[in-house]
């Protein structure tokens, strides 16, 4: 059995997204852990907040927050996926001990 491990990942969506899209990225992300064996998805939605600084010439951006169980494989496969796609303008995910 491999041991997993707890992480979070925090991603900030671009504030012109819809409503739409960003639930169809919670849901494909979700999707994505669970059928790489990530278990315990808990996802919470931030909203919007101001940034710290510019990110694309943007002023703020949606949080989004993910705590789930997986492995080096399954976040390699995730911030992949986060990095191509447009609509997320910074991720990072820490390892929670």
């Amino acid at each position: 059995m491999i041991k997993l491990n707890s992480y979070e990942t925090i991603y900030i969506l671009r504030p012109d997204i819809t409503e739409d899209k960003n639930l169809n990225l919670v849901n494909t992300y979700k999707a994505l852990i669970n059928n790489l064996g990530g278990q315990n998805i808990l996802i919470q939605h931030r909203g919007r907040r101001h940034l710290s600084y510019n990110i694309s010439q943007y002023y703020d951006g949606i949080y989004v927050q993910m705590n789930y169980q997986g492995n080096g494989f399954i976040v390699n496969n995730l911030e992949k996926a986060l990095k191509m796609n447009n609509n997320i303008i910074r991720y990072i995910t820490i390892n929670n001990k």
